[in-house]
């Protein structure tokens, strides 16, 4: 077995280990709130918790199932999350063409563009081609109302949902000296420490919160919350160095910009949530709601932590 599987291995038992602690913490807290105490916040908790047992087996099959696992898991989450988004657009009947494409057209196509490892080609696809072809699509039905609005926000799903979270698999595809067959891991590392930031953020602001970051856009995002969970998760993505190619330092400043962006997609996300007078964007994940809302951080992380790598790392 390589290094590279057996680091591996060792995280997906330290998260086992953690996800253990969180179901048996709030087994107890049920047990010792019931009855007569308020159990919103503890159910709360655990449909979080078990929805995380889920999508942590889900992502350890596609683990196992290597690159062709990894990316085929990423193409259905890009297609449930621009289906989300897509719900949320104002769309009319001439832009069924435009739609279908994007969803059977662009969106295999990119993936298979990463998959086969055309950097050059998927790096430009959709921000290049389908940004000029997609409205010429539109423009043929001849439906002019609202048209810039809707192109728009079909251009503007693509690139959320498909371009930028195709650059998760995409780490997969690096070549780092002295780390081959260790890809993976990047993908591990990114992952956790944005997710990990995220549930951070969550209990430090349950903790500690009093200073709303922007009251408009999400009311229980606190400034209290987003530095415990940044620095929490910045912490221990350095504490992660020994599965990466980074050094301590190097580790723990990419959790850091990760995190950061993690948490300011958040918001951009809430931004366009409000803007449609929504909660969610979904319900298929109990106690997170759709994939986009599980998904948001990582989107917004994911281009960057790729750039970076393949710019200080990757030979190609």
């Amino acid at each position: 077995m390589s290094d590279g599987n057996v680091n591996l291995l060792l995280l997906l038992a330290g998260v086992g280990g953690i996800l253990i602690v969180a179901t048996l913490a709030g087994a107890w807290l049920r047990w010792r709130l019931t009855p007569g105490g308020d159990l919103s916040l503890v159910e709360n908790l655990n449909s979080r918790v078990a929805a995380w047992w889920g999508m942590v087996a889900v992502l350890s099959l596609a683990f196992i199932g290597g690159k062709a696992g990894v990316t085929i898991l990423f193409a259905l989450c890009s297609f449930a999350a621009l289906r989300e988004f897509m719900t949320l657009t104002h769309t009319r009947r001439a832009d069924h063409w435009a739609m279908a494409a994007a969803f059977f057209v662009v969106l295999p196509v990119h993936y298979y563009l990463v998959w086969i490892d055309w950097y050059g080609l998927y790096s430009i696809f959709i921000p290049v081609y389908a940004f000029l072809l997609l409205p010429i699509v539109a423009a043929l039905r001849g439906d002019t109302i609202d048209f810039l609005d809707r192109i728009a926000e079909t251009q503007w799903a693509l690139m959320i949902c498909v371009f930028c979270l195709s650059h998760v698999p995409a780490l997969l595809y690096l070549s780092i000296p002295g780390f081959q067959g260790g890809n993976v891991l990047l993908i591990a590392f990114l992952v956790f420490v944005v997710q990990f930031s995220d549930v951070m953020q969550y209990v430090w602001g349950k903790l500690l919160g009093r200073r709303r970051v922007a009251p408009g856009l999400s009311p229980s995002k606190t400034v209290e919350g987003m530095v415990g969970g940044v620095v929490t998760a910045s912490v221990a993505g350095a504490g992660l160095w020994w599965m990466t190619p980074f050094t301590v330092l190097q580790a723990g400043l990419l959790a850091l910009i990760v995190t950061l962006m993690g948490f300011l997609g958040g918001l951009v996300m809430s931004a366009i949530k409000r803007d449609r007078g929504v909660k969610d964007w979904g319900h298929l994940i109990p106690g997170h709601g759709g994939f986009i809302d599980r998904l948001d951080s990582v989107v917004f992380s994911a281009p960057i932590f790729f750039h970076l790598v393949r710019y200080w790392w990757s030979t190609t």
